[in-house]
This record gives structure tokens, C-alpha cells and sequence, in this order.
């Protein structure tokens, strides 16, 4: 795999394994006037359980193109059957997530402006970028790096008919409300926007260099991922997302392993309590040598494949 799909690959893992972070994408693009087939979606679900405790684990992807049917099958029932739906984060209210991203993605009046800490030969590209997303360049000079690379990831894939609306989590926290059943979040909105916010300097400059480095095959690398999701390849999933996360290795550690350990230590926690609970977070966190399935390992506990 050469540099740019390397690069392109290190970006949309970050997509698979962390929600959009609240930041304001373009809108989507407007729907087809005839609409498309529905295609069938038969994602990955496993299952962790002991004699009084059930806890199913889904891996989601935060943007969808709308027409995926994979909230049916084994997926449904599983959901249908759980008491508790438990995510990466319950979404707080559109003014407290603002305040709180307004509080971490923004640079200090004094900082050095955004494309001044880019490498020269990167500066008008991203300036550039961020003018085609409507962004004068006042406001981009005062993102954070890391920000401003989530933003301009989004832009694309927005453009290009991808949806937040459409995402797992969005579907299933409705559909969980109108069952009357217990909705929790793993971390909350303030933690997840510290991870990015927390990555030293060098690491977030690093991100938005590779992400302008990727722009052009963002949405082609996207693709390919929501087919192997929708096919239930965790393994090609896998495959894509760890080498494209060898060039980034404290995003990688941050973003996905540390998290991973955690989510992991609060499975075999939650094993100690009768119930079913349905558990949803990013594809990311499912696939791989680091994942929260080979972490589960360490409380000699076994997720297995649930066959439809």
C-alpha cells in the first residue's frame, strides 16, 4: 500500500472508530429524485455471555449512505432482546456539544495560526480546502490541527451522499428511546474530544498534513470500508485500517488500543451483573490484534461470532 492510501486509510479509521466530534459538516448531499434499491447489510455481531449475562457488541459506522439495510436478522432480534443499549457516547444537546467543542478545537488568541504550523509546502493546500468548505481563512487560521483535520476528513464523504443522520447510533438510540429501554455512553463527549485535544502537537500537525495528503481518495477508501463492513469482513477491515495506522502510532494508541483496554475492562464489569445489554461502538474497536475482542482475552473472556 503506498504513502497516500496509507495516509487516506489512517484518517477513516479514525472515522470507524470515534463519532463526528460535533463539529458542523456541510449538509448532505440533496436525495436522488428516484430513490435507490435498499441493499442488504449483514454487518458483524458477537455475543460475550455467562449464565445470567448477555452482552451483545456491534461494530457501527458513523456515516452511512442511506438505502443499507442492516438493522434487521440476527442484528434486530439481538437489539429486540436487550434491556440496555449502551455506545460510545450518548450526543448531548446541540448547545452544550458546541460549547464544549468551542471549549477543546479552538487554537488560543496567540497560538500560531493553523497553516503556519503546516509545513510551508502545505499551507496553501490547506487553506484551500477549507475556502471550498466555506471556511474563510480567519476561521481556519483558528482551528485546532487536529480539528481542522476531522473537519476537512468530513467535507468529502459528506458531499459524496454519506450521512451522520444515517449512522447506527443515531437509528438505534431512537429506536431504544421508543422501546423504553436504558440508553448510557462508554465516555462522554467532553473525553473523546480530549483525545484528539490531547495528542502532542507534533502528532496533530502530523494528522492534518496526512489528511491533506488524502483528501482526493477519501471517499474511494470509504467505500471500500462500508463494503466490508456491510459484508461482515472485520478481518479485511482490519487489514485496511491497522496499515494505515502503522504511520500514526499515538493517534493509534489514543484513538483506538487505550480505548480498546478500557471498553474491555467495563465488559468484564458489567459480566459481574445479570441482564442483556446491547453494545455499539465503532467497527474499529472490533477488528484487529488490539481489539476489544482480544482484549477480552485478559478476563479469559470469549466473544463469539453470531451466525446469520
Amino acid at each position: 500500500m503506498n504513502t497516500l492510501m496509507k495516509t487516506t486509510a489512517s484518517a477513516l479509521a479514525i472515522l470507524f472508530a470515534l463519532p463526528a466530534c460535533g463539529q458542523q459538516a456541510p449538509a448532505p448531499a440533496p436525495a436522488a429524485t428516484t430513490a435507490a434499491a435498499t441493499q442488504d447489510a449483514d454487518p458483524a455481531l458477537w455475543v460475550v455471555k455467562d449464565e445470567d449475562t448477555t452482552i451483545y457488541l456491534f461494530g457501527t459506522v458513523h456515516v452511512l449512505k442511506p438505502g443499507l439495510s442492516w438493522f434487521d436478522e440476527a442484528v434486530k432480534t439481538a437489539f429486540d432482546g436487550s434491556k440496555e443499549l449502551v455506545l460510545e457516547m450518548v450526543e448531548p444537546d446541540a448547545a452544550t456539544m458546541q460549547q464544549i467543542v468551542m471549549g477543546k478545537a479552538m487554537l488560543a488568541p496567540t497560538a500560531t495560526p493553523t497553516s503556519q504550523q503546516l509545513p510551508e509546502a502545505k499551507r496553501a493546500a490547506y487553506l484551500k480546502a477549507a475556502t471550498e468548505m466555506g471556511m474563510p481563512q480567519a476561521a481556519a487560521d483558528r482551528l485546532k490541527p487536529w480539528f481542522a483535520a476531522v473537519t476537512l476528513s468530513f467535507g468529502p464523504i459528506i458531499k459524496a451522499g454519506y450521512n451522520p443522520e444515517q449512522g447506527p447510533e443515531k437509528v438505534l438510540t431512537a429506536a431504544a428511546k421508543s422501546a423504553g429501554k436504558t440508553v448510557s455512553g462508554l465516555e462522554t463527549a467532553e473525553q473523546q474530544l480530549g483525545y484528539f485535544d490531547g495528542l502532542s502537537e507534533g502528532a496533530q500537525v502530523q494528522f492534518l498534513t496526512s489528511t491533506l495528503d488524502e483528501l482526493p481518495k477519501g471517499v474511494q477508501m470509504l467505500d471500500t470500508m462500508v463494503v466490508d463492513w456491510s459484508k461482515g469482513d472485520p478481518d479485511a477491515l482490519a487489514r485496511t485500517m491497522n496499515e494505515g495506522m502503522k504511520d500514526s502510532p499515538e493517534v493509534a494508541k489514543t484513538i483506538l488500543f487505550d480505548r480498546n483496554a478500557r471498553w474491555a475492562t467495563w465488559i468484564n464489569e458489567r459480566m459481574k451483573q445479570p441482564g442483556t445489554v446491547f453494545m455499539a461502538v465503532g467497527a474499529g474497536h472490533l477488528a484487529g490484534e488490539q481489539s476489544v475482542l482480544t482484549k477480552l482475552g485478559d478476563y479469559k473472556l470469549k466473544a463469539v461470532r453470531v451466525s446469520y
